[in-house]
């Protein structure tokens, strides 16, 4: 299939990861219509260069059902990629409502008007590696039992679960993404581990690890899962791919000490992390890494960024931005 002339919508649009999908279909020729919260922010949608190349910004709440509704029919919308989510993990154990509120209520809207719009062709849902909580075996693969125990985590194996049954139910052409530590530039989420790091090497300071170092993740370049959402959408007319669940990692774990001591090397700076953490912090699972051997095979999707070429391209974007307008209130 090609993208060129497609109407689409990608809920969470100026977020992350959405931000990126958002640019590479514009370039591919897509329509893109971004669904943003009234009060999300649009910085990295315009660092990039792309908000006024948008079809249209429409910012409203996605747990308001018949506002969800009117911007598929208004736009006439072919293809959707669901991304928005609470996904800040503190908050959600703060304040778990909000949280389920809009990664469960919020993805029910989204799969009721896929299944009520004439136009909607194929759906793809942003769920994640938390959902499958403490791993059995490793890696884990899709048949991994979702285990999830804490409001984020549930709340992402809640909305992947509904969205496999719409697809099963209803016969819609609906794929799940479960993707692993994603990382990039344009990620100004800075409780999380990479922009935090990257942020104090820029600023010559040792970067703070809050964990005693020891737990293991998969992390993956931005690009590469932005290729295997395309992918997966692009592949969803297929029987065997639509309704399924697929993994999306780099199949390269490493501990949390080694990979901010990578982060340090890849720098150049002469830095030692601090490690604040005398054990894991509740609801933090001690390895955690995907086999996306099923894409590889089904879907013919592998990751190509390595860890290193990923991160000297992260703190390049993060140099660049920090000293630009937009980048100086998060210095």
């Amino acid at each position: 299939m090609t993208w060129e002339g497609r109407n689409v919508l990608i809920t969470g649009a100026g977020g992350f990861v959405g931000s990126w999908l958002s640019k590479s279909l514009i370039e591919k020729g897509a329509n893109v219509v971004a669904m943003l919260k009234d009060n999300a922010p649009d910085i990295v949608l315009k660092y990039l260069g792309i908000y006024s190349k948008l079809k249209a910004i429409e910012k409203g709440d996605i747990v308001n059902f018949d506002w969800v509704k009117k911007i598929f029919a208004d736009y006439n919308i072919d293809t959707c990629f669901h991304l928005a989510a609470q996904a800040i993990v503190g908050i959600a154990n703060q304040s778990p409502i909000p949280t389920l509120e809009t990664n469960i209520k919020g993805t029910w809207n989204i799969l009721e008007v896929t299944r009520i719009i004439e136009s909607m062709k194929r759906l793809i849902v942003a769920s994640s590696d938390k959902c499958y909580g403490e791993p059995i075996k490793l890696p884990i693969i899709e048949d991994h039992p979702l285990l999830a125990s804490y409001p984020y985590d549930a709340s992402k194996a809640c909305a992947d679960i509904l969205s496999r049954m719409y697809s099963k139910t209803y016969g819609l052409s609906i794929g799940v993404t479960r993707c692993c530590n994603i990382y990039g530039g344009g990620d100004l989420n800075f409780s999380r581990i990479v922009p935090d790091t990257i942020r104090s090497v820029i600023s010559n300071k040792n970067p703070v690890i809050r964990s005693d170092g020891t737990p293991v993740r998969d992390f993956i370049f931005v690009m590469d899962a932005v290729s295997g959402y395309l992918t997966l959408a692009e592949n969803l007319e297929r029987n065997e791919i639509k309704g399924e669940a697929f993994n999306f990692g780099s199949n390269s774990p490493i501990t949390v000490l080694d990979f901010v001591n990578k982060i340090i090397k890849i720098s150049g700076k002469s830095l030692k992390p601090e490690v604040v953490g005398k054990s894991k912090p509740k609801a933090e699972i001690d390895a955690q890494y995907l086999s996306s051997e099923k894409a590889e095979k089904l879907l013919d999707w592998r990751p190509i960024v390595t860890l290193e070429d990923g991160l000297k391209e992260a703190i390049r974007w993060y140099s660049d931005f920090f000293i630009s307008p937009s980048g100086k209130e998060f210095v």
